[in-house]
């Protein structure tokens, strides 16, 4: 097996709106040796607005968002080439970043979707993906003194990636460039795999959605790892009965107990008691999410530690057998789940999500039968790709496709399309209301709160050094306003 340690650098932190600006990936090989890497950085869409704040993150300045070597359509579609070839070349592979399951792998799948791609690359085709925070946080729930940490704000260590790299001597000065925070990864991981060879090959075991599910199904007792504000703690669980384990309406969210929880008196409890006794803290159910490459390691690590080191351990094994062979108990806590999830359903709102927020809810089925032509459309001239648009069946893929053009080769478009895209645009990123993209007005506001106060200075040098970067990005987004205010 090999891995992709990879990273992307955006304009926002909403995985729905995110662009991508800047890529880094590292291939390694089974001994996480490296074989190859990729680095990218493009230019900003001309039908978005960026973040200030993301954009002092990861210092993405008026140079970098106008005068990049690609276009962001080409560097989504090299990045993409990229991963496909080395599948091709080494089989299989591992994707993990840092922090990635809930960030780079959501913006991924988006970027891939909105750019009329199969989105997911990461975890389909043999491929499988993981998370390297998860990794880190699991290894100092076993061992707290594995890496040299500082302590964060509220007192806690700190598992942030720039902090752990120059506390244990990895170079960190490019933080928050793409293929610096990869490197940075890679080194940590390397650590962590040097300090705990045993595990290693156990964190990885739950890459795998399947492995995951037939474990869960198949497994008595285990530990799994969670973090809270900041504390990494070890769960002693049972997995509940195994044909009543997997949540009713959330597809891929198993459930197990905690065992320092008297299984025997609450199993005792009616329908309506068990209800009550569910929603109290601290839970006695834990929630395993298969999609999201949960830690999942024998039993004896959980049981060593605090509470479970304290209980007898004929008495958890007890409790454990419990779960395993009552149906009626597991089937009656997924029948609370489901009225929970409807519940929170009926109170959610009912505004009709847009093309980009639909990935998931729009149907894999109706995605699907569009895919075929993906391949089609990217190797035409921009002026057939407008034709190669009119095969295609579902209407947010249209939709993509036409911006795409927009914004590559706009003088291809009729006049009559053109101006309706460009006032689209215009209505969403002239809004005065609040959205949930960036706006113009959301930027300005993010632009004044950073400009006027001295305590945001990100990784600026000097505040000089600040206010010039600032007036380069609020000159390239009043441009973009200038645009739009003539649609």
């Amino acid at each position: 097996m090999h891995y992709v340690v990879w990273d992307c650098e955006t304009d926002s932190a909403q995985t729905d709106w995110a662009t991508m600006l800047e890529v880094g990936a590292v291939l390694l090989d089974s001994n996480f040796k490296q074989v190859d890497q990729f680095e990218a950085r493009c230019r900003m869409p001309k039908d978005r607005v960026p973040s200030a704040t993301a954009l002092c993150i990861n210092k993405s300045n008026v140079d970098l968002l106008t005068k990049g070597n690609y276009s962001h359509y080409q560097m989504i579609g090299l990045l993409e080439q990229t991963f496909r070839n080395w599948a091709k070349k080494y089989g299989a592979l591992t994707f993990l970043g840092y922090s990635s399951i809930n960030f780079d792998d959501e913006v991924i799948r988006k970027e891939f979707f909105k750019s009329l791609r199969k989105p997911y690359l990461t975890n389909t085709e043999g491929n499988v993906r993981h998370d390297a925070l998860n990794i880190v946080r699991a290894a100092f729930a076993i061992n707290d003194n594995i890496l040299n940490t500082e302590l964060n704000d509220k007192g806690n260590k700190s598992m942030k990636l720039e902090s752990l790299s120059r506390l244990n001597g990895i170079e960190s000065i490019d933080a928050h460039s793409a293929l610096a925070d990869t490197i940075m990864t890679v080194k940590v991981l390397n650590l962590i795999r040097d300090k705990q060879p045993d595990l290693w090959p156990e964190y990885f075991k739950t890459s795998n959605k399947i492995i995951i599910e037939n474990l869960i199904k198949q497994e008595k007792i285990f530990t799994i790892q969670e973090s809270f504000y900041g504390k990494h703690k070890l769960f002693c669980v049972a997995p509940l009965h195994p044909k009543a384990c997997e949540h009713p309406v959330y597809k891929g969210w198993f459930q197990a107990v905690d065992l320092q929880a008297d299984i025997e008196l609450i199993q005792q409890l009616n329908y309506g008691d068990l209800k009550r006794e569910m929603k109290k803290s601290p839970k006695f159910l834990r929630t395993i999410r298969s999609n999201k490459a949960p830690i999942i390691i024998d039993q004896k690590y959980s049981i060593k530690v605090v509470p479970y080191n304290k209980i007898d351990p004929n008495l958890i094994m007890k409790r454990a057998e419990l779960m395993k062979t009552n149906e009626k108990f597991s089937t009656d806590i997924l029948n609370i789940l489901r009225e929970n999830a409807e519940e929170k359903m009926e109170t959610a709102t009912q505004e009709d999500p847009a093309p980009e927020e639909t990935l998931y809810s729009g149907g894999f089925d109706k995605l699907n039968k569009d895919a075929f032509l993906f391949e089609e459309f990217h190797s035409a001239s921009w002026k057939d790709k407008l034709g190669i648009l009119s095969k295609f069946k579902d209407e947010r893929l249209i939709g993509f496709g036409q911006q795409l053009i927009y914004n590559e080769a706009p003088e291809v478009l009729p006049k009559e399309l053109h101006k309706k895209i460009k006032r689209k645009i215009a209505e969403r990123i002239l809004s005065n209301n609040n959205e949930k993209w960036t706006t113009i007005e959301d930027f300005h506001e993010d632009w004044r709160n950073i400009y006027e106060n001295d305590d945001k200075m990100f990784a600026f040098k000097n505040k000089d050094e600040k206010l010039k970067f600032l007036d380069g990005i609020k000159e390239y987004v009043d441009n973009l306003e200038q645009i739009y205010l003539e649609a």
